[in-house]
């Protein structure tokens, strides 16, 4: 049986150095213990490991091919809508693509996406209803 948690997220990307210079931009710090092509980011209490495509689909076992949308987005919710236009902003700065700017969302809250240069997308909420605690942990409404 599984416990209820995520522990690593893992991105194939083409570019190794491209994607860890974009996230050491967007304010996370590379571990600096096991970095031979891999990347792992402490993400409060998981871990965002971004490696090289090719080699992800050949660990799973699957073809390596080209795809468009993935049908998968990662979120990023923040404390306030300013929080939002913060985050959105710094990915730009470091090379990431505005997919959808910020605005109110149909659920109450304010969000917007952006690409990584890889092209893996991010969603960035704040959403009042989901509360989150003083160590980035978010909860669901009771």
């Amino acid at each position: 049986m599984m416990e209820p948690r995520i522990s690593i997220v893992t991105l194939g990307v083409d570019d190794l150095d491209r994607a860890v210079r974009f996230y050491q931009e967007m304010g996370l710090t590379r571990h600096r213990g096991i970095t031979d092509g891999v990347a792992f980011f402490q993400m409060g209490g998981m871990i965002l490991s971004l490696f090289p495509r090719a080699d992800l689909a050949k660990d799973a076992g699957i073809e390596n091919r080209p795809t468009g949308f993935a049908g998968i987005a990662l979120a990023y919710n923040t404390r306030s809508d300013a929080e939002v236009d913060e985050v959105i902003a710094a990915a730009k700065a470091a090379g990431g693509r505005i997919v959808k700017k910020p605005e109110r969302a149909f659920w109450g809250g304010y969000a917007g996406y952006f690409a990584d240069t890889e092209g893996h997308l991010w969603e960035v909420a704040h959403n009042p209803g989901f509360p989150i605690d003083g160590e980035g942990r978010i909860a669901l409404p009771q």
